[in-house]
């Protein structure tokens, strides 16, 4: 009897110990949706600078959601298959997190230590990241 009980033991701990450390099909990598999280986030902090009603803020930012996904060509189940994910897996999901607010960072500190004149010709002649 001693003998049955820690058979089914060991092989729970096998199985256990031998579960797909790999992303499963269809799910981003944590580079790609690192980067899909700069751009939303950069999206909604523009969208939050700009003095639209919120509802017309709301249907802004959905119409560059759309293009922002089409442009990763990403459809909306991949996205949320990712989301789920990392949500399981809160390790690799702070090391995403930690990343993001990496890029958001430097990027920040790029556009602080820029002079004042060089930004406003950068926003004259820049164009919106994704056409």
């Amino acid at each position: 009897m001693r003998i049955k009980n820690f058979l089914v033991i060991l092989f729970m701990l096998a199985g256990v110990a031998c579960q797909r450390k790999t992303r499963p099909p269809g799910v981003l990598s944590p580079e790609e949706f690192s980067q899909i999280l700069v751009e939303l986030y950069l999206a909604e902090a523009r969208m939050n600078s700009t003095a639209l009603q919120r509802d017309s803020a709301i249907k802004l930012f959905a119409a560059y959601e759309g293009k922002l996904f089409g442009h990763f060509n990403l459809p909306d189940s991949t996205l949320l298959k990712t989301q789920q994910y990392y949500v399981d897996h809160p390790q690799q999901l702070e090391k995403i997190y930690d990343s993001v607010i990496d890029t958001l960072s430097l990027r920040e500190k790029k556009l602080r230590t820029k002079p004042a004149d060089t930004l406003q010709q950068e926003k004259r002649t820049r164009k919106p990241a994704i056409q």
